[in-house]
């Protein structure tokens, strides 16, 4: 017995058999071959839509951006969504869309930007089968900075068809995870997470749920070396 399927099979007494079902049940459909990226978003409200929407559809990572505004989620709106998460957050730095670009390029990731760009390719038409895909979601006012989409290797954008020329960025992140994990599922073999990725996840998220967790852990560590 590994460590860590040690330490799950200790932890899970501590919830309920139904609640170890269901994170056994989300991780099976969890997924990191798409990423969502948000670069400098300002409003809480959409950045905590954002995070909801990632968890409902299964997405695990979610790459923030702060070069300009703090990413502040709001509590009410994302319901704890985030706890499931993995936020992977750039700040304090000049270079923040850089070194968040280099970070993804280093994980195997195409990087995608979700703007108005003449070699747009419409949503329906994006094709997965070619690899990893990381889609990056500009702020409510300006939307993605030149330096991300100067390193985008594609642009994607939503059919529209009435006078306003986009949606709100929580509206738009939601509309691209639907369509895309529905034909991740369908046309792409290897979506899913791997063992020891649900392994990992499966222990931070039984830790998540226990407060005492390292007491716990400590517990354990000082009776195994007696």
């Amino acid at each position: 017995m590994n460590h860590i399927h040690e330490l799950i099979q200790h932890h899970r007494r501590f919830v309920t058999p139904q609640r170890f079902e269901k994170m056994q049940a989300v991780l099976e459909n969890r997924t990191r071959y798409i990423t969502v990226a948000l670069e400098d978003i300002y409003q809480s409200h959409n950045a905590s839509a954002v995070l909801r929407s990632c968890d409902g559809f299964g997405v695990q990572d979610a790459y923030i951006i702060e070069g300009r505004n703090p990413f502040k989620p709001n509590k009410k709106i994302e319901l704890g969504t985030s706890q499931w998460l993995t936020l992977r957050r750039f700040r304090k730095s000049d270079h923040c869309t850089e070194a968040a670009i280099e970070e993804m390029r280093a994980r195997g990731y195409r990087i995608v930007a979700t703007s108005p760009h003449s070699s747009n390719v419409e949503l329906e038409k994006f094709d997965l089968s070619k690899g990893p895909a990381a889609f990056f979601f500009g702020n409510e006012l300006d939307g993605l900075s030149p330096a991300m989409k100067a390193q985008a290797d594609e642009f994607v954008k939503i059919p529209m068809f009435g006078f306003v020329e986009s949606f709100n960025i929580s509206v738009s992140c939601a509309l691209v995870l639907h369509h895309l994990v529905h034909q991740l599922q369908s046309q792409v073999s290897d979506w899913q997470l791997m063992p020891e990725e649900k392994q990992e996840l499966l222990l931070e998220w039984l830790r998540g749920s226990n407060k005492n967790w390292r007491n716990i852990e400590a517990y354990m560590g000082a009776h195994k070396e007696e």
